[in-house]
């Protein structure tokens, strides 16, 4: 029985079953590829998406659990959020494979905080890994991107 899940503001219906991690269902079957697979167990942060605008592990959290929330990719952010714009101005990825999930819970981090000090940084961005170690450059950036005009709230 097909299912309707809100995903970048477009209501999508899918034919998963209820237990296929929602992941799965955004890569396999809506084909939004953006969102990496890492670990499989919810630790590293690369299937990071916004629920209604707070980060969640897609890996684990199953289709049949988001009900009603508005799901964010990081093809919902569109390309043009400051972040992304930080990002690419300082050359912040280096393999890459991490940055779709960093991007994500730094979006959701300054929806709430839009200028958030080192503390806040290292709360909400606890938790995604990169294997490259560019954490340096991924706090640069998001002071980049909070100095820049405040972006709407993802998935909000």
């Amino acid at each position: 029985m097909p299912t309707t899940v809100d995903v970048n503001g477009r209501a999508m219906n899918v034919n998963s079953p209820p237990d296929t991690p929602l992941l799965w269902v955004l890569r396999d079957e809506l084909g939004l590829t953006g969102t990496k697979y890492g670990c499989g167990v919810a630790q590293c942060g690369a299937c990071t998406v916004l629920a209604d605008g707070q980060p969640i592990r897609a890996c684990q959290v199953p289709v049949s659990a988001v009900g009603a929330a508005k799901i964010t990719t990081i093809e919902g952010l569109g390309g043009t959020h400051p972040l992304q714009a930080a990002w690419v101005r300082l050359d912040v990825p280096q393999c890459g494979y991490c940055q779709s999930g960093q991007i994500m819970s730094a979006a959701a981090l300054l929806a709430a905080n839009p200028r958030p000090d080192d503390a806040a940084i290292s709360a909400a961005m606890d938790g995604n890994i990169c294997r490259c170690g560019a954490y340096q450059r991924i706090r640069a950036a998001i002071k980049d991107a909070a100095a820049a005009p405040t972006p709407a709230a993802p998935g909000a």
